[in-house]
């Protein structure tokens, strides 16, 4: 082989690895931001997320990477995480739940953002209408929030002699005080008192649980927060030891043995911010996407748990349920 072939030959081979290095840096990466903890409840959501972004032509490791933040259940993490994200040119952000889109959205106002929240996104600003965004976020809204009383009347309705309700509520989630005053308002109208109990960390559930003893709390509803949904198998198993008749958006909760679950479907909603998060890698742009309104809830009974704490359940209490677990 003559001088200069060899030369090409030998230029041409050591070019293949920088080609192969410049297409992986090519392939797009979303960043995940979540303020709890991975696996558990998170992995069937995860799984629905990488399903969304598949039925959109997207494959983790083949055409796309995924960049995960956990806050380890700190939520004053965020913000930090959300900035590692924004410094690592990630092309969107998938930011699971209301306080981990609150710190994506400090930390930028160009790399598109799909969030999940149970707030009502308008109203705490993340995006000017819901079917115009307007900005570089949008999503999917589950409503949680609003649903609140919804989750009292239920609760009235299957122990209609109980005076004393309890709220179980995380007082860091930024909306612990839209969810507190929806319900005091909506116990007010039933001429119900509301009881607040504080828990931020799962050492706190015990000690809140012992405290619904106390103050003679005769039912209880666990407000939504990414820190309960990963302990709802506790959630459950306290409830059932102190024997309080409980509610919960999440149907985990009344799989595990909670009394009862009043919510949307959560896998297909992480199916739909999936979706969404494919199609802004496609070119698509978050402001032109409307927000999506979870349409659907589900009421879930638990009978098994119901029969175990000595509460008898109305016939028209259970005909209404979606689903009854006996």
């Amino acid at each position: 082989m003559k001088r200069r072939e060899m030369i090409a030959a030998l230029g041409g081979a050591a070019a293949w690895p920088l080609a192969a290095r410049a297409q992986q840096t090519a392939m797009p990466v979303i960043g995940i931001l979540n303020p709890t903890t991975p696996g558990g409840v998170w992995l069937p959501l995860e799984a629905a997320f990488r399903q969304g972004l598949s039925d959109s032509g997207y494959t983790e490791g083949r055409n796309v990477r995924i960049e995960g933040r956990w806050a380890e259940g700190q939520y004053d993490r965020l913000p930090a995480l959300a900035a590692d994200l924004t410094q690592h040119g990630v092309a969107a952000i998938a930011a699971f739940t209301t306080p981990a889109a609150k710190a994506a959205k400090a930390a930028t106002a160009t790399i598109p953002i799909v969030f999940t929240t149970i707030s009502d996104p308008v109203q705490i600003g993340f995006v000017a209408s819901l079917n115009r965004p307007g900005g570089n976020m949008t999503g999917v809204s589950v409503l949680a929030v609003e649903v609140g009383p919804k989750l009292l009347e239920l609760l009235h309705a299957a122990v209609p002699s109980a005076k004393a309700i309890g709220l179980l509520i995380n007082p860091r989630n930024p909306n612990a005080d839209a969810q507190s005053k929806n319900l005091q308002t909506a116990a007010q109208r039933l001429g119900l008192q509301l009881h607040v109990l504080n828990a931020s960390t799962q050492g706190d559930l015990e000690p809140a649980f012992a405290r619904v003893q106390e103050l003679k709390v005769s039912a209880l509803i666990i407000a939504q927060d990414a820190l309960f949904n990963t302990q709802t198998g506790q959630l459950a198993d306290l409830s059932v030891r102190y024997a309080v008749p409980a509610i919960y958006p999440n149907r985990d909760f009344a799989e595990a043995g909670g009394l009862m679950s009043y919510g949307t479907e959560l896998r297909d909603v992480y199916r739909q911010a999936g979706i969404y998060a494919g199609r802004i890698l496609k070119g698509e742009k978050p402001a032109d996407l409307p927000v999506i309104q979870a349409s659907k809830f589900e009421l879930i009974i638990n009978l098994k748990t119901a029969r175990t704490i000595g509460l008898t359940l109305s016939p028209d209490m259970v005909s209404i349920a979606d689903e009854v677990i006996e």
